[in-house]
């Protein structure tokens, strides 16, 4: 185990900016509590809280590295729509004391599967709404939204939103005209 220091230096900050992975045209991974570890001269990596990554579409592999610095990482394989990138997926499980923030956490290989940073106010450009009921100022997130969609399963993830719209009167013709 090495530690990093001036000969080479390694950070971790959380990201100031939401963080995606696509992969075949899907969002995989899609946080804003991501860590930026920048280390020595190599490119910075973005590490996605497991919680905030669809792992139903990865599989672990039996690859396994080491680094003097982070410990032992583990890898797995991307299946969706028929595409795979294998070995595209990285995780320290229990690293090095140093870099404990990184525990559990993955990251891409940005060849393999694309990650960008979002601006929230493009995907959400309307983030607060004044509620009717009481005139308080509360925030929409992305969250709030998509939890109103179909999760597959046939159904909303939320309760549904009162309708806005009443149903034609009833007329011998049926409504038809």
């Amino acid at each position: 185990m090495q530690l990093p220091g001036p000969d080479h230096p390694i950070t971790l900050k959380p990201a100031a900016k939401r963080w995606r992975a696509k992969f075949a045209g899907h969002v995989i991974a899609d946080s804003d509590h991501a860590i930026v570890l920048q280390e020595a001269d190599y490119p910075p990596v973005v590490y996605f809280p497991r919680a905030d990554v669809s792992m139903a579409y990865m599989s672990r592999t039996d690859r396994s590295t080491h680094c003097p610095y982070k410990g032992d990482a583990s890898y797995y394989t991307v299946l969706m729509d028929g595409q795979f990138a294998e070995n595209a997926v990285w995780t320290y499980d229990l690293p090095y004391p140093a870099m404990e923030p990184i525990a559990e956490r993955l990251a891409f290989y940005p060849d393999k599967i694309e990650v960008y940073a979002v601006d929230d106010a493009e995907v959400n450009p309307h983030p607060r709404r004044t509620r009717e009921s009481d005139g308080e100022d509360f925030a929409i997130t992305v969250d709030d939204v998509v939890q109103h969609t179909d999760s597959g399963s046939g159904a909303s993830q939320k309760p549904h939103w009162e309708a806005n719209v009443t149903a034609p009167e009833n007329t011998e013709d049926g409504g038809l005209r």
